[in-house]
């Protein structure tokens, strides 16, 4: 897991040099949870705090809701991306976060996106709704 300022984003593809990276324009190329649902599940297992990378999302947002953004298009930056399904808790939750891990994350594990057009997004930009349902 790395942690960066910039990154640039393909187009079908997702977040360059992802792990994931995937050849197919699947669902699931771009991960991003709120900083708000971050703390919510610290406080599920009792803790002041637990660090973003410890969920295993690509993004973190801030003050959107984004299950309000079901079925839209969206940017941030430069890139435009279309939400694709919500993004479930894996296993792997009890093993990072302790027990109650993936109990702690469901219902706030954030969503899963595709890179519609790509482009590269920064620490700070905005995400802007755009449109009507798709």
């Amino acid at each position: 897991m790395q942690i960066a300022n910039v990154a640039a984003l393909i187009a079908g593809r997702g977040i360059e040099g992802d792990h994931y990276d995937t050849q197919r324009n699947g669902p699931r190329q771009v991960t991003i949870i709120a900083a708000e649902d971050i703390v919510a599940i610290a406080a599920f297992l009792g803790r002041d705090c637990i660090m973003p990378d410890v969920v295993r999302r690509n993004l973190v947002t801030r003050g959107i809701n984004l299950i309000a953004l079901k079925g839209r298009r969206f940017r941030i930056g430069s890139t435009l991306l279309e939400t694709s399904g919500e993004c479930a808790p894996c296993s792997r939750m009890e093993t990072d976060l302790g027990p109650g891990g993936y109990n702690a994350m469901r219902g706030r594990g954030g969503i899963t996106a595709r890179v519609v057009d790509g482009g590269s997004i920064r620490l700070g930009d905005v995400v802007e709704r755009i449109g009507h349902d798709l």
